[in-house]
């Protein structure tokens, strides 16, 4: 697999969505009918071939094949096993097209139907898809398994031997890719609770076997199994499923080399199943985890193939590669250059393609760069080094090692100002003046809201209109003056169609706002954007990371001229919209010279700022979402008090320097509470707003069981959905909200933002929402207000 002047080098898998988004293009035209399925799978075969093409032309030896999805690898591995629920209506045999869209996107869904946070639902057309989340602890999104007792697995897709057969026809030998069967299992739901997936597991491996005979028969020696639930916290069933797994695989085909691959973490207290498995080759990955190599090194048999994960899949960081040579070269003379492959530490899936599209950038901070192909570039360097010598490359070595340096002493990274902010923190600005009981009870007399108060979570339908204009903006068709009187003239519609259908509580709409946490990211020091840095979040939905370079503060307000407009439109509150430091942080490619949590107070002392000057200036009542406080938690949940004492930490230094009569909101999307509840009280927040709608009210069970003391807006609208509610709806969901809280507690407001539903579904919902809230009041009991 390797040329003799260098060791194997690897990708483990590359952005499927091409340099210019023509996966993007491809899909959407061939769902709204504008190309033909010939057409969409030709450009799809077009994007594979330039990949594997370029990974040859970099030096990458071992390609990877089976790593392009057309819409997720999660999803491909369901229809490869026909894991397909009834409800798509498939009864065997080739899996077309039609079913696997409607397994992603729901049988009539159309783009516009999913939400900021990648959920889908179309429930009055056909059937919905299936249920989306993030894949391990990245930005990514994958579609969950559904499995039911006495699940059947067959062989549906050949995808895997046929895109393998595909690149040997173009004459590139790959190593096929597959989701290994014990992480596919573990990441699958069952709407029977008393079925454990895992229990599936000896009816699904023979459909793995069949896979692996088929590619070992197209002349495969090696195929890459993915376990990345090897870095998890496994119990005993895990384990055994696991031996059982790849002890079958050895048995079946005993001539064929398994590359066993774990990413994201380090491999811990599940070394030793990891090792006692009959495989060829191990994959670990030492950017997340480097302190696993020693164990690794002193535990693996002599035999087992060592691929070592030193290139960062995750970030878009250059690579000091002098350093990781100092770490490697003895490693490599231990175990001989036949046991030793260098590889990045994950798929390169979570980069950008290509730094060099990215010609607006300045030449210091692009140096500090590296993007998927300047990754395999990085690579290959390696992989000569240690074959050949480090003089071999030793001009690329020398400008690795000046970028390292330039980047470390860079007066654009550290700035004094921000250090001495950091030095004087004291525990006092994180926490507000008074408990909330206190805090309350001012709050109540101030804005003598009614029982169960109307709200929206914040943006309004960002329409074609408010795109073309921000778009003719950008490019100059407009002016300053111009876009902005025609955001005015949005936000003073919007604003006072909130006051005529009778909000409470108004938001302006948020109509100047590219994203939650760009629009920040561009006003804040220490952050940089690229033009074509795109990297896929699901399916056609790709988004562009900001990159948390340098230490971050705030030059000037950021949104205190759009509040202060807003509110001189109504007498009504209108809420102060802020994203949270950790929101802001998960969502970016963060610095890596300094902790997370470090870099999370820098911005949580910058967004205080802008609180601080919202107060000011006479808002009332101040929202600062955290929709990724939750998708932050570490993989293992012995680093989870770690994080979350930290991440409560910024958020409550972002809130707690406000007076006790401004109420502090914040909002946190889908989530499973029980586990984080306590942390969730921690940020002292006068008012959450959640999402609930899907669970009927069912995720409230955790603030009813520990009896959460503030107040709670449970989302009564699901906003995911097309599907207008009618009131009887909500009334019943408040109903069940209810039981579980104090009426004196609860908040009326949809599940989440209103940007990328239409108005002509936003206006009838939030009306029938405000027509609930008025029948609930009508029967209240007690308010406790």
């Amino acid at each position: 697999m390797s040329s003799l002047n260098s060791l194997p080098v690897c990708t483990l898998g590359t952005p499927r969505i091409g340099p210019r988004r023509e996966l993007k293009s491809a899909l959407e035209a061939y769902w709204s009918g504008r190309i033909s399925a010939t057409q969409l799978l030709d450009t799809a075969a077009g994007l594979r071939a330039a990949n594997w093409a370029r990974q040859h032309a970099l030096g990458v030896s071992v390609i990877p094949s089976n790593d392009f999805s057309l819409y997720d690898h999660v999803l491909d591995t369901s229809v490869m096993v026909g894991a397909i629920p009834e409800v798509y209506g498939w009864s065997g045999g080739p899996v077309s097209l039609d079913t696997y869209f409607s397994m992603a996107r729901g049988s009539h869904g159309d783009q516009d139907n999913a939400c900021a946070h990648g959920h889908h639902h179309d429930h009055d057309h056909g059937a919905p898809a299936q249920e989306m989340t993030k894949w391990f602890d990245t930005n990514y999104h994958y579609m969950v398994p559904e499995f039911v007792a006495g699940q059947r697995f067959m062989l549906a897709s050949t995808k895997a031997v046929d895109e393998f057969r595909e690149a040997k026809a173009l004459g590139y030998r790959t190593r096929p890719v597959l989701l290994g069967p014990v992480t596919f299992l573990k990441l699958g739901k069952s709407k029977d609770p008393s079925l454990d997936p895992l229990s599936l597991i000896g009816g699904l491996l023979p459909v793995y076997v069949d896979v692996l005979r088929r590619l070992s028969a197209s002349d495969a020696d090696w195929v890459q199994i993915d376990e990345p639930c090897l870095v998890l916290d496994l119990d005993e069933a895990s384990r055994q499923a696991l031996q059982q797994t790849y002890a079958m695989f050895a048995r079946a085909l005993p001539n064929l080399n398994i590359m066993l691959t774990t990413y994201f973490g380090g491999i811990g207290d599940n070394l030793d199943t990891t090792l006692s498995l009959p495989v060829a080759g191990l994959h670990i990955d030492l950017v997340r985890a480097p302190d696993q190599l020693d164990s690794v090194i002193d535990k693996a048999p002599k035999g087992l193939v060592l691929s070592l994960g030193v290139i960062d899949g995750r970030n878009i960081w250059r690579s000091d590669l002098y350093a990781i040579l100092d770490r490697l070269e003895s490693v490599v003379s231990r175990r001989g250059t036949d046991h030793v492959q260098i590889a990045s530490s994950c798929s390169l899936l979570h980069s950008p393609i290509d730094l060099d599209l990215e010609n607006d950038l300045d030449s210091e901070l692009r140096s500090w760069l590296s993007f998927a192909v300047q990754k395999m570039d990085e690579l290959a360097t390696l992989g000569a080094a240690l074959a050949a010598g480090r003089t071999s490359v030793k001009s690329k070595l020398d400008t690795s090692a000046a970028a390292a340096a330039s980047r470390k002493e860079s007066p654009r990274v550290h700035d004094a100002l921000v250090a001495k902010r950091m030095a004087a923190i004291t525990p006092d600005m994180a926490r507000r003046r008074s408990a909330f009981p206190a805090r309350a009870e001012v709050q109540h007399s101030r804005f003598s809201l009614p029982a169960f108060p109307t709200t929206t979570i914040g943006s309004f339908p960002q329409t074609s209109e408010v795109r073309q204009a921000r778009s003719a903006h950008a490019k100059g068709n407009l002016t300053d003056d111009q876009y902005v009187a025609f955001l005015k003239e949005e936000t003073a519609r919007t604003v006072h169609w909130q006051e005529e259908i009778g909000l409470d509580v108004l938001v302006h709409g948020e109509f100047e706002r590219n994203d939650m946490v760009q629009y920040f990211g561009e006003r804040l020091s220490g952050f940089a954007f690229t033009k074509h840095g795109w990297v896929q979040s699901y399916g056609s939905r790709c988004v562009r990371p900001p990159i948390l370079f340098g230490d971050v503060s705030r030059p000037k307000p950021m949104t205190v001229s759009w509040w202060s407009y807003a509110q001189s439109l109504t007498k009504r509150p209108m809420k102060g919209m802020l994203t949270g430091p950790v929101t802001i942080l998960n969502w970016s490619f963060v610095r890596d010279d300094i902790p997370h949590s470090e870099a999370c107070r820098q911005i949580a002392l910058a967004i205080r700022d802008e609180v601080l000057d919202l107060e000011q200036a006479g808002a009332a009542m101040i929202q600062i979402d955290e929709a990724a406080l939750r998708e932050g938690l570490p993989l293992r949940k012995g680093e989870w008090a770690s994080y979350l004492d930290w991440a409560v930490d910024c958020f409550r230094l972002t809130s707690s320097g406000v007076g006790d009569k401004t109420q502090i909101h914040t909002h946190m999307c889908y989530s499973e509470f029980n586990d984080i509840i306590d942390a969730i009280a921690a940020m002292d927040a006068d008012v959450i707003s959640i999402e609930t709608s899907r669970s009927k009210m069912e995720l409230l069970d955790a603030f009813r069981s520990y009896r959460y003391p503030n107040e709670i807006g449970p989302g009564v609208y699901d906003i995911h959905s097309p599907r207008i509610p009618v009131v009887s709806e909500m009334v019943d969901l408040l109903t069940l909200a209810r039981k579980r809280l104090k009426d004196g507690q609860i908040w009326v407001n949809p599940d989440c933002g209103l940007k990328t539903r239409k108005w002509e579904e936003v206006r009838p919902a939030l009306e029938n929402m405000v027509a609930a809230a008025r029948a609930v009041r009508s029967i209240e009991i007690e308010t406790g207000r």
